[in-house]
């Protein structure tokens, strides 16, 4: 499937030929997609984040009679039945709470943000856990007979799945849930959060440095394929991130192109889907949602559903930054922590909820202040808000850099940016033209990349008829 996309450039100060990006298909039509009533087996990360972009496409494929079922940890159960979707637990060794990181990593701590911390984790927690992951899957496709396998990017149960050409297999898609883990044609390493090289001395240097990166993940790389070779399949020959989207049938990634490197020729069994929709309104509204209706602008700050442990980073200085700031509001949520656990005090001109109806809340927010999670800043740029970003942990520093590179946003690139440093650029943000004119022509590309589309062509295309 080829998207026809406007360019964006001009005044965005950038051009991307999006018609490189889409892997050739047949149109959709209203008789593909009426044709759909399948049984799809999905299987996530026990993390809210690699979670929720599956939900969003089992919510399409069930509201279309698509059989879903999909398999996670247990404490992820109710998430998954709430969206109508028949849920499986993934087998114990893999059947963790990543909610509780610090309990499984308790000394996560030790590793200063960048490779070695990635690759820490990334072993202890996606690798160990991806016999167990590999053996959910074979006996849930032994028992329910999908006619396809989805799977978020980091569930590495399906590497197994893949490499096993002795058995025949549904097709396989992966969902990304951050940017585009490929290696890069300038030879910036990942992680780090390097834009794009515009001359020979960045490109020397970033050889270099991909050098040290892929140095210090070669016993990751090592530890998997060790791992593989005890469950009986071929070994990985690339890089583990490049592994990961090459690894299946078709790599989803949930964005717009314009929100992306160029990479050229992309492989064509990857495809930009679009914007993810905010989930359903699930919460109650606040008793003060009707105040989001004043002359004030909205300032909505938010730390994520993971790297919210310490509301010291973000939350805390971003409400002392505009506690002066009477003509905006700022709305904060907790991502699931009570806000009595906020340790500053509350200026008058902010209003608190551990939870928010997103898909009601972004079209009324002016600015949002995230620590970078890439789902968040993704539905942001979708409704053409700004975007002040900090965090340097997992793929935050990569999130900052293409938000400063595309000009959408101010990235800090600081896990604990300081009041004064945030109350600046909230102000250069929501009082400088050039901000709102780039991420309103962002805006204008994620809305001609048709989620709902996508989604149900590339399945069709995929699933023999």
């Amino acid at each position: 499937m080829k998207l026809r996309l406007s360019l964006i450039q001009g005044g965005c100060g950038f051009k991307f030929d999006t018609s490189v990006h889409c892997h050739e298909g047949v149109p959709l039509s209203n008789e593909r997609f009426a044709r759909f009533d399948l049984k799809i087996l999905m299987a996530s990360t026990p993390a809210v984040g690699h979670l929720n972009p599956l939900l969003a496409i089992a919510r399409l494929l069930h509201s279309k009679g698509d059989d879903v079922i999909l398999t996670t940890a247990t404490s992820l159960a109710s998430r998954v039945t709430n969206a109508g979707v028949r849920f499986k637990p993934l087998e114990l060794e893999a059947n963790i709470d990543l909610r509780q990181i610090h309990k499984i990593l308790p000394d996560l701590e030790q590793f200063p943000p960048g490779p070695l911390r990635e690759g820490y984790v990334f072993k202890r927690v996606f690798l160990d856990t991806m016999p167990a992951q590999a053996r959910t899957l074979q006996a849930l496709i032994d028992s329910e007979k999908p006619d396809v396998v989805i799977v978020d990017q980091i569930f590495c149960g399906s590497t197994p799945l893949f490499l096993d050409t002795r058995h025949p297999r549904p097709p396989l898609i992966t969902v990304g849930v951050s940017f585009l883990p490929l290696n890069r044609p300038d030879g910036a390493p990942l992680w780090l959060g390097l834009p794009p090289a515009s001359d020979a001395d960045t490109r020397h240097r970033y050889a270099e440095l991909s050098a040290q990166v892929d140095a210090s993940f070669e016993p990751v790389l090592s530890y998997t394929n060790d791992l593989l070779r005890t469950m009986g399949v071929p070994v990985i020959q690339e890089a583990l991130m490049q592994a990961r989207v090459m690894h299946c049938d078709a790599y989803l990634m949930p964005t717009a192109p314009a929100f992306e490197y160029d990479f050229y020729a992309l492989p064509k069994h990857v495809h930009f889907i679009g914007a993810l929709p905010p989930p359903p309104t699930t919460v109650p509204f606040p008793d003060w949602w009707a105040d989001l209706d004043d002359d004030r602008r909205i300032v909505l700050v938010t730390q994520g559903t993971v790297a919210n442990t310490d509301l010291s980073q973000l939350i805390e200085p971003t409400l002392t930054a505009l506690a002066n700031r009477d003509d905006l509001l700022v709305v904060v949520t907790t991502g699931g922590r009570s806000v009595e656990d906020i340790a500053v005090d509350v200026p008058r001109n902010a209003r608190l909820a551990s939870f928010l109806p997103f898909d009601a809340l972004l079209p009324k927010v002016d600015v949002l202040v995230t620590n970078g999670g890439y789902g968040t800043v993704s539905m942001a740029l979708a409704q053409g808000i700004p975007v002040v970003v900090s965090g340097l942990t997992e793929d935050k520093a990569e999130v900052g850099a293409r938000v400063a590179w595309f000009g959408v946003g101010i990235n800090l690139a600081s896990n604990s940016p300081t009041a004064e440093a945030l109350n600046a650029a909230v102000a250069e943000v929501l009082d400088t033209d050039r901000f709102r004119t780039k991420t309103r022509l962002m805006s204008e590309n994620f809305r001609t990349t048709d989620f709902y589309e996508n989604i149900s062509t590339i399945i069709a295309d995929l699933v023999p008829n």
